[in-house]
């Protein structure tokens, strides 16, 4: 069987390359690259990410962060194929600290503790699938909608399994879609505290379209809503400085001011 077109994409300025499918799959982009600047560069123990795809989030983390051992869980097995080998890609120069594994994420039991241990990670990154049935038009290639359409109250399962593999206190960094901040905020309820959350806009003028967020295991710390991120001018499609420093992993969202949408 041939198998199916891929593109090679560079993303961070170039430091990382990223095979993924051409069509008829879920391709990754700005989300992956924000999750991933929400760790912090002096980051350090081990990161999973989970639901990687081919890999693009948890890769760009450990360019980001070159103390973190990073690995990749993933259950598709085109995406596993991708994400493996983006993993050892000379490029990348990432083979030494990441690993890819298979596993059912939502399937409880031994299977997935065996390669996903309870309480062995120090930060988890999530990019869930965002919408309900009913929200969009669900893609005919199976595993590009499984990527993008969930039922309703999963998220709770996928910070069910972040809560079980973090160690106590352990980092959760989550991207999630900007209406979705009550199934945010119930999911962590019991779980997590410390919850960060930033606010990511298209343009100026439009209201959130996602929302980015870090949380803690077991902290009892309030809430917070952080300044937003603006990535476009009202009107405009060219990136706003600080949205672009971001994006090609110049800077962290925690290293620039981003009050003001403007420059």
């Amino acid at each position: 069987m041939t198998a199916p077109a891929t593109t090679l994409d560079r993303f961070l300025d170039g430091r990382l390359l990223v095979e993924q499918p051409a069509r008829g799959r879920h391709r990754a982009g700005h989300d992956a690259i924000l999750l991933a600047a929400l760790v912090p560069e002096d980051a350090r123990g081990r990161l999973v990410d989970l639901g990687a795809g081919v890999g693009t989030a948890g890769l760009a983390a450990a360019v980001r962060a070159p103390g973190l051992v990073v690995t990749l869980a993933e259950r598709d097995g085109e995406a596993l194929r991708l994400a493996r080998a983006n993993a050892i890609r000379a490029e990348n120069g990432l083979a030494e600290r990441v690993e890819v594994v298979e596993v059912d994420l939502l399937r409880r039991g031994a299977a997935r503790d065996a390669v996903l241990p309870r309480e062995s990670f120090d930060r988890v990154l999530v990019n869930p699938p965002f919408f309900a049935p009913t929200d969009v038009r669900a893609s005919p290639h199976a595993a590009r909608a499984d990527a993008h359409v969930f039922a309703e109250g999963a998220l709770d399962d996928w910070m069910r399994v972040a809560a079980s593999v973090l160690a106590a206190k352990g980092w959760l960094h989550l991207i999630f879609r900007g209406d979705g901040l009550a199934e945010i905020l119930a999911a962590l309820d019991g779980r997590f505290g410390e919850v960060r959350i930033r606010p990511v806009h298209p343009r100026a003028d439009a209201p959130a379209h996602r929302l980015l967020v870090t949380a803690v295991k077991g902290s009892r710390a309030r809430p917070a809503i952080l300044p937003g991120l603006v990535l476009h001018p009202a009107g405009s499609d060219r990136p706003l400085p600080r949205a672009e420093a971001i994006l090609r992993g110049r800077a962290g969202l925690d290293d620039v001011d981003l009050s003001d949408g403007s420059d």
